[in-house]
């Protein structure tokens, strides 16, 4: 191997942290089978730097009994033309005018031709989502950590979408990079969903026949009032009319927003609260499953079970979480007091997007 920056390290570079017996090279990647000198989180961190320094991303495994460091070569732009994450993107499309013709009160099976009624909707949705995860691509991008573009998740429900996500393919550098990934894509989202709620809210209402469009009720939170307060305009209506459904992308916003700035596991609350607090993150992160599961109680013993099975499902989500952390980034120097300023307003952003009652069946 030569010494060029952009060639992988020599196994020699190595041996303090891996001893290296053989390297076998194809498929666009190297392998260095060998045997760690110290346990899997101290040799990725002391080598994670060595072999960005030389344009690749590295991580550790096992091939039949052997370990190998897998080194990949580095690829932070988007390489051809990304067919999954357009594929994706048209179906989610497809499910978000779905179900955004039920809020405007069209059935679209009976009158599928009707479906596009429902374009503001489905846009907005998509719009709110897009921001929130190109706030995560942006700041990766910035930092010169390797993701991929956002991959959006249809799904026939009442939103028509699961949200979406990015895929993190190497270590985060730093502690630094971590709380700026994490921050990004929340504060990002904010941004378009108090947009998309004041254009929603200035918008006249739709009149809705009894029966027609979703049988629930939402419940707004602090957030979304507060842009009706100060522009002046009701957020409820009469039962014969119900609010634009372009105030309902809004709430999906604010509720994807809450639910992403939960304090566990690779959630985006997860990351900023690591990237603050560090190790001390294993202790906090488990008073959320813990709270989620109180509310839910509340919920059952005051309120009659409304909502009781939204928060349930995601104290059992987030207890799962806890047991997702990612790795740890390689530089561990402290975020400093700014970002750590900046921690607690997003997360105090993040309370007014919570309602005890999100979704309550009518």
């Amino acid at each position: 191997m030569s010494g060029r920056s952009n060639s992988p390290p020599e196994p020699e570079s190595l041996a303090e942290q891996f001893y290296v017996y053989e390297v076998r090279t194809g498929d666009g990647e190297v392998r260095y089978y060998g045997e760690p000198l110290a346990d899997r989180d101290t040799v990725i961190s002391a080598l994670v730097p060595r072999f960005r320094s030389r344009g690749y991303r590295v991580s550790l495994t096992r091939d039949t009994g052997e370990f190998v460091l897998v080194a990949t070569e580095r690829s932070p732009g988007v390489d051809g033309v990304p067919w999954t994450n357009i594929a994706l993107l048209l179906a989610t499309a497809g499910t978000t005018l779905f179900a955004g013709a039920r809020w405007y009160g069209v059935d679209p099976v009976a009158s599928p031709t009707r479906v596009l009624e429902a374009w503001p909707f489905a846009a907005s949705v998509l719009f709110v989502l897009a921001v929130h995860e190109f706030g995560h691509y942006a700041l990766s991008r910035l930092h010169g950590v390797d993701v991929s573009l956002p991959y959006f998740i249809p799904l026939p429900n009442l939103i028509g979408t699961l949200g979406a996500v990015i895929r993190v393919r190497e270590r985060v550098p730093s502690r630094r990079a971590l709380f700026d990934f994490g921050v990004a894509g929340p504060l990002a989202g904010l941004g378009a969903t108090i947009a998309v709620t004041a254009v929603g809210v200035s918008l006249p209402p739709v009149s809705v026949a009894a029966g027609a469009g979703p049988a629930v009720e939402l419940g707004y939170p602090p957030l979304l009032q507060g842009v009706a307060a100060l522009l002046g305009e009701p957020i409820a209506y009469p039962t014969d009319r119900r609010v634009n459904p372009v105030v309902v992308a809004g709430w999906v916003g604010a509720f994807v927003t809450f639910l992403n700035l939960l304090p566990v596991g690779q959630l985006d609350g997860g990351h900023v609260v690591r990237a603050v607090a560090g190790e001390r993150t294993a202790q906090i992160q488990y008073l959320v499953p813990v709270a989620l599961a109180g509310l839910t109680t509340y919920l059952v013993v005051f309120e009659g079970g409304r909502s009781a099975g939204i928060w349930g499902l995601w104290a059992v989500l987030a207890l799962v979480f806890t047991r997702l952390r990612g790795p740890a980034p390689t530089d561990p120097e402290p975020v400093g007091a700014p970002r750590t300023l900046v921690a607690v307003g997003t997360l105090a952003l993040g309370l007014l997007c919570f309602t005890p009652t999100p979704v309550v069946l009518s």
